[in-house]
């Protein structure tokens, strides 16, 4: 990956791409998980993003995150921890797959449903995705080299969203 951030509008093939992972990591998991979740803006139809799939790997319980940690590492993933994000635990892709964000969440994490509630407004608020990727092409030209600051700029937008979301 490139120091330079980058947005760009929504690609249709960004679904392919997930359900490739998708597929790629399922054979190894599927006996423990959930579900396996397509999150972040590429999963928003109409949404500028950095052209990077993210996924949530869903399980039952906080048991079943060492087992699935294990389980990618068969696959060639490398575990990060939770990269400061209580919660989600982050892995590096294999070097031979499409660089993507793989995280493996409990069903009752926060984090997990925060993914989950920003997801299902934007692809239900098409106005508000027009907005926030307004926003996001904005700030990754301003914030090209800095990638915290970029997050930090638009956590604001996502936050106020995820409040609307949940009532308060």
């Amino acid at each position: 990956m490139g120091s330079e951030l980058i947005v760009v509008d929504y690609d249709p093939s960004w679904t392919g791409t997930y359900a490739k992972l998708r597929e790629f990591v399922l054979p190894v998991l599927e006996d423990i998980i959930v579900s396996i979740e397509h999150v972040g803006s590429t999963s928003v139809p109409g949404l500028a993003a950095k052209p990077i799939i993210d996924m949530d790997v869903v399980v039952p319980a906080q048991e079943d995150v060492s087992i699935a940690i294990e389980r990618l590492a068969t696959l060639g993933y490398v575990h990060e921890g939770d990269l400061g994000i209580e919660g989600r635990e982050a892995f590096i892709p294999p070097s031979d797959v499409i660089w993507h964000h793989l995280y493996v969440c409990t069903v009752d994490s926060a984090e997990y449903k925060r993914h989950i509630l920003f997801r299902d407004y934007m692809r239900g608020h098409p106005e508000e995705g027009k907005r926030y990727s307004d926003l996001k092409i904005e700030l990754a030209e301003q914030f090209k080299k800095d990638r915290a600051a970029y997050s930090n700029a638009k956590s604001y937008f996502v936050n106020e969203i995820l409040q609307r979301t949940s009532g308060k």
